[in-house]
């Protein structure tokens, strides 16, 4: 199967907004671009004898719209269009089932994804076993430029963020740029910790030190496997949604971990990533552990 990225398009400012970014990344990585509308027949009144399939042709002449757009700007990438029927949550995550990770526009500050509604795109980045990254309206490829790092939470063992720090290193390498990868720390209640976790601290000089041998330790493997990228490893007190968001001003693109929590409501991402989705202002990836 040809490797790929999705790109889910309405034709709204953030989906276009998103496929710009996709088509980007797919020339940068050597992958095919596949564009997805996910939809399922809505008669409106407003509009005269309308039935599915001339509502379908108006999603597919928009997609083919937008893959010739996407063309004249990238000519020797390998572009395909699908209309997902069916539901929009479960058409967009099987469709992300099949590519390297799935672009969505976002409006940020309150409704999580531009052109998914309510509670929609949360359930499928929960949902999804791929990354999703999500784009702003206005993102340009100007805010790629060299300078602009590819930042980075990582927390708990090595294991807990191997996903997320895979595809930040990934990307850091094929578009030259730096890795910022940000551990933050807390204070903890002291009856929190063992005897012989205590004793570990105080032999590694306390917990800032600690923490950040615990970077470091994560990081090895990925400076190895990528020796050409730059890294910064940066380690602060604080919670980690505001850490992030503390140096997300620095970023080109932001990488977060996901486990997602069900509850009797449905499914949650987790505070650190619904709050970088919702307040930083780059693109964001949320990438599922492994």
């Amino acid at each position: 199967m040809t490797r790929r990225i999705t790109a889910g398009f309405d034709g709204s400012e953030e989906s276009r907004a998103a496929l710009g970014w996709a088509a980007r990344e797919a020339v940068r990585r050597g992958l095919a671009l596949r564009v997805v509308h996910a939809w399922r027949f809505e008669p409106y009144e407003a509009v005269e004898a309308s039935d599915p399939d001339t509502e379908a042709a108006w999603v597919r002449d928009m997609l083919a719209e937008a893959a010739r757009a996407v063309t004249a700007r990238h000519p020797g990438l390998d572009v395909s269009t699908d209309v997902l029927a069916g539901e929009t949550v479960e058409a967009l995550v099987a469709s992300a089932a099949q590519a390297e990770m799935l672009v969505l526009g976002s409006r940020g500050h309150g409704t999580l994804v531009g052109f998914l509604l309510g509670s929609v795109g949360q359930q499928v980045i929960a949902a999804t076993e791929r990354p999703v990254v999500l784009v702003r309206a206005g993102d340009e490829p100007a805010a790629e430029a060299a300078g602009r790092e590819i930042v980075v939470g990582q927390q708990g063992e090595p294991e807990d963020s191997a996903a997320a720090l895979r595809f930040a290193f990934e990307t850091a390498a094929a578009r030259g740029a730096t890795v910022r990868a940000v551990r933050a720390w807390t204070l903890p209640p002291v009856f929190a910790y063992s005897p012989g976790s205590l004793k570990l601290l105080d032999e590694n000089g306390g917990l800032e030190p600690y923490e950040k041998k615990s970077l470091s330790a994560a990081l090895r493997p990925w400076r190895e496997r990528f020796p050409d990228v730059p890294v910064v490893e940066h380690v602060e007190m604080g919670s980690a949604g505001q850490v992030l968001l503390s140096v997300a001003g620095q970023a080109q693109l932001m990488v977060v971990g996901r486990r997602a929590h069900r509850t009797a409501v449905g499914a949650r991402i987790g505070s650190v990533a619904h709050g970088v989705l919702h307040h930083a202002h780059c693109p964001v990836a949320v990438v599922p552990h492994d």
